[in-house]
C-alpha cells in the first residue's frame, strides 16, 4: 500500500485531501508546513509527497529540493493556484513529477496520483528485472544425476510452494545459491524480487543498515533515507548467504524479523511490516557455533525449519562427467569455439581429484582448460598441476558434518584407511616394510590391509 504525505498550510485542504486519499486506499500522513514535512521525510520513507508551493517559511520549492536530497526515490506532485502555473513548471524542472491546480478537479487529482504511483511502480519493476537479468537462472543450471542430487531436486519441488524458512548447508562451492534461486523460481514468488546478500562480505558496521535501511542522520555517512534489503525483498525472497558470519547483535534483530515479520530502520521509530521468505545458507557448523555461544540457539531453530544439505563433489563423483559436459558447453559457447570431448586420461584425472573447492573449482578448471587448449579435445596438460598430479587416492575425506540422510560410517573409515595406506606407500617409494613402520603396523597386518583393498594393483611398478 502506497504512503502519501500531504503538505499544506491550510488545514481544510489537508483534511480534504487526506479523507479523499484514504478512501482510495492509500496510507496518508499530513504536515502543516515545509519544516514539519522535511522532518517527516527524514524520519520515514514516503512514496509520494503532495505539497503546496506557496507556504510561509519553507515553501514548496525548497521542500522539493530537500526531498530530492534526503529521499530521491520519493515522487513529488505540487499544488498551485491556476494563476501561478509558472511556479509549477519551475518545480517540474527541479524534479517534481507533476502538478495540480486550484480549484481542484477531484477526478483529475485521483488520476495524477494514480499515474504517479504507477510510474514509480514501473520504475521499481524495471530495476528489479534489470537486476534479475544480471543473474539469470535456469533450474537446468543445477546439474547432476546422483542419488544425492535427485533427492535435492525432490526437496526443491516439495518446499518451493510454501513460505517456510530454508537452511542450506554445505561446503563452499557446492552451489547453495543455485538451490536458493531454484526454490524461489519454483515458488509463487517467482515474479517477485530475489535479493541475495553475503553476510560475510559486508562490514559489521554497515550490516544493520544494509539489511534494515536507515534514516538520514542516524549515523555518520547517512546522508539520505535508505531502504534496506528486507524492504527491497518484500513479497519475494531474501537469501542470506554465510549466515554464520552474522554478529550476535544482528542475530537478535534477525530473530525479531523472523518472529514478528517487522523491524525498524536504523534511527527510525516506525515498525515496518514485510512479507519475505527467508532462505539462509552456511558452510559452517551452526550447532557447534551454538555450543560455543557464537550463534543464538533460538535463531538456529527459527532458521532450521527445512534443512537442505549439499554434499561435497567428492561424495558424488558420478556427477562429474555430467558437470564437465555442462561446463564445456557453457565455456565453448562463451568463447565461440566448440570442444566436443576430453581425453580418457583427462577425465580420469578429474575423477581422481579430491575437489576441495567443489563445483566452483571444477568449473574454473574447465574454463582454464578451454582457454589454454589449442586443439578441439581437452587434454590433461591443460589442467592445473594439482589436478594433473591426482592419483585417485584420498578422494574421500572425513566429513565435516553429518548430512540429514546420514553417512555409511564403515565406508568412510575404509576410505580413510585406504588413503593412509597409499600415502604411506607413496612416501616410502612403495617399500612395504617402511610403509608399515610409518603407520605403526606389523608387516602381517599391513599386508592384510593391502590385500583387503587390492592396493597392490595400484603399484606403479606392477
Amino acid at each position: 500500500m502506497s504512503t502519501i504525505l500531504i503538505v499544506d498550510d491550510e488545514q481544510s485542504m489537508r483534511d480534504f485531501l487526506a479523507i479523499m486519499l484514504k478512501k482510495e486506499g492509500y496510507n496518508v500522513a499530513t504536515a502543516e508546513d515545509g519544516y514539519e514535512a522535511s522532518q517527516a521525510i527524514e524520519e520515514d520513507i514516503y512514496d509520494l509527497v503532495i505539497s503546496d508551493i506557496k507556504m510561509p517559511g519553507m515553501n514548496g520549492l525548497e521542500l522539493l529540493r530537500h526531498v530530492k536530497q534526503v529521499s530521491p526515490e520519493t515522487l513529488v506532485v505540487m499544488i498551485t493556484a491556476f494563476s501561478s502555473t509558472e511556479d509549477a513548471v519551475l518545480a517540474m524542472k527541479q524534479g517534481a513529477l507533476d502538478y495540480i491546480t486550484k480549484p481542484f478537479d477531484i477526478e483529475k487529482i485521483k488520476l495524477v496520483i494514480k499515474n504517479a504511483l504507477e510510474r514509480k511502480k514501473l520504475h521499481e519493476e524495471h530495476e528489479y528485472y534489470k537486476r534479475r537479468d544480471e543473474h539469470k537462472f535456469d533450474v537446468g543450471n543445477i546439474v547432476g544425476d546422483s542419488s544425492a542430487i535427485r533427492q535435492i531436486f525432490d526437496l526443491i519441488q516439495r518446499v518451493s510452494p510454501g513460505k517456510s524458512t530454508v537452511l542450506i548447508t554445505g561446503e563452499s562451492g557446492t552451489g547453495k545459491e543455485l538451490i536458493a534461486r531454484a526454490i524461489h523460481q519454483n515458488s509463487p514468488r517467482r515474479d517477485k524480487p530475489f535479493v541475495a546478500v553475503s553476510c560475510g562480505a559486508i562490514p559489521e558496521s554497515l550490516l544493520e543498515s544494509e539489511l534494515f535501511g536507515h534514516i538520514k542522520g542516524s549515523f555518520t555517512g547517512a546522508i539520505a533515507n535508505k531502504m534496506g534489503l528486507f524492504e527491497l525483498a518484500d513479497t519475494g525472497t531474501l537469501f542470506l548467504d554465510e549466515i554464520g558470519e552474522l554478529p550476535l547483535l544482528i542475530q537478535v534483530k534477525l530473530l525479531r524479523v523472523l518472529q514478528e515479520r517487522q523491524f525498524k530502520r536504523v534511527g527510525g521509530t516506525k515498525d515496518i511490516s514485510i512479507d519475505v521468505r527467508i532462505i539462509a545458507a552456511t558452510n559452517r557448523d551452526l550447532r557447534k557455533m551454538v555450543e560455543d555461544n557464537l550463534f543464538r540457539e533460538d535463531l538456529y531453530y527459527r532458521l532450521h525449519v527445512i534443512p537442505i544439505h549439499l554434499p561435497p563433489l567428492r561424495e558424488r563423483k558420478e556427477d562429474i562427467p555430467i558437470l564437465v559436459e555442462h561446463f564445456l558447453e557453457k565455456c565453448s559457447r562463451e568463447i565461440g569455439k566448440h570442444f566436443a570431448q576430453m581425453t580418457e586420461e583427462a577425465m580420469a584425472k578429474l575423477l581422481a581429484y579430491n575437489w576441495p573447492g567443489n563445483i566452483r573449482e571444477l568449473e574454473n578448471a574447465i574454463e582454464r582448460a578451454v582457454a589454454l587448449e589449442t586443439d578441439d579435445v581437452i587434454d590433461v596438460a591443460s589442467f592445473p598441476e594439482n589436478i594433473r598430479g591426482a592419483t585417485g587416492h584420498g578422494s574421500s575425506l572425513i566429513p565435516t558434518e553429518i548430512p540429514p540422510e546420514g553417512i555409511h560410517l564403515e565406508n568412510v573409515v575404509e576410505e580413510i584407511e585406504k588413503d593412509l595406506l597409499v600415502k604411506a606407500l607413496e612416501r616410502t617409494g612403495w617399500v612395504k616394510k617402511r610403509a608399515a613402520k610409518l603407520l605403526h603396523l606389523s608387516f602381517r597386518s599391513f599386508r592384510y590391509r593391502l590385500d583387503k583393498f587390492h592396493i597392490d594393483d595400484d603399484n606403479p611398478e606392477n
